[in-house]
């Protein structure tokens, strides 16, 4: 099943001292790009939770973010190593304005960073609570695999519906560029007969030649055969769906060489036109392709 690199899980529980909410986001990325936000004294876990999560993704940034909070506990504290920095800021600006108030205590508290609620995230990581944590990444990291999983669905879709719009102006193409070689050959022809007229010392047989290299220039019949493989080689991949997006990425890359060629190419307004539709229906697909894991 094709799975998109964008998602968002969530996992909650509680032990009999400490409650605790995983968070985990997932966007698109060219690798796997893991990042943990965990309470201080929780960095032992993180080891152990990399090889969970590498285990089960291959690609995408993604961000997991652990909150942990002692149960019922509502007790305030302050931070010493704050309170004394403060304290003495506060006492010089005293000594440096004359007359002014001393500084007074509950003035000192109420600054940011002084006092604070008294939880877990500032003591060492309890034994009870590290299976717990854990159990709870590896919930929160299947439900993420699942939301990215059901995006996958809707992507599917949308690139089988991009696939069908670019195979439908490829046909349009090839019907418009049937005629192209002798149109262009014609009118080439056309200008070397007004150029003679002018100049009748020209050699007319390499003036001939040279009108017949530009026409087979100008045949678009490779580019457009090539799209179409190019197009059966994307359902085909879409048919796989795991963990296809750095080759479906490369894929489309071919996509946009054609159809500037064929662009390039062109020699009428309406094959120029179709071929700026499919130039801007390749860059939709592209932009759909960054999001396949």
């Amino acid at each position: 099943m094709l799975a998109s690199m964008t998602g968002f899980a969530r996992s909650e529980g509680n032990t009999a001292s400490l409650s605790w909410v995983w968070e985990v986001r997932s966007v698109n990325g060219r690798g796997l790009d893991l990042r943990f936000r965990l309470p201080p004294g929780w960095d032992s876990l993180e080891p152990a939770l990399r090889e969970i999560a590498a285990k089960e993704l291959r690609r995408g940034n993604v961000s997991a973010t652990l909150t942990v909070k002692r149960s019922g506990d509502t007790r305030l504290t302050f931070d010493s190593s704050v309170l004394e920095q403060v304290l003495a800021l506060a006492l010089d600006l005293h000594a440096r304005i004359p007359g002014s108030p001393a500084p007074r205590p509950e003035a000192l508290l109420a600054l940011p960073g002084v006092l604070r609620q008294g939880n877990v995230e500032s003591e060492a990581l309890p034994g009870e609570a590290a299976e717990a944590a854990r159990a709870g990444f590896a919930r929160a990291l299947t439900a993420l695999i699942g939301a990215r999983q059901e995006e996958g669905v809707r992507l599917t879709a949308i690139l089988t519906s991009l696939l069908e719009e670019i195979a439908s102006l490829r046909r349009t193409a090839a019907g418009q560029a049937v005629d192209q070689p002798a149109q262009q050959r014609r009118r080439m022809l056309d200008a070397v007969g007004d150029l003679l007229a002018e100049r009748p010392s020209l050699p007319e047989e390499r003036i001939a030649q040279e009108v017949a290299l530009l026409a087979a220039r100008s045949d678009v019949r490779e580019e457009l055969d090539r799209l179409a493989s190019h197009i059966e080689a994307a359902r085909a991949l879409l048919a796989e769906g795991v963990a296809i997006g750095r080759r479906f990425d490369f894929l489309v890359q071919e996509f946009n060489r054609e159809a500037n060629t064929l662009c390039s190419k062109s020699a009428s307004g309406e094959l120029t036109t179709t071929g700026l539709q499919l130039k801007a229906a390749i860059e939709r697909l592209r932009e759909q392709v960054q999001n396949v894991e």
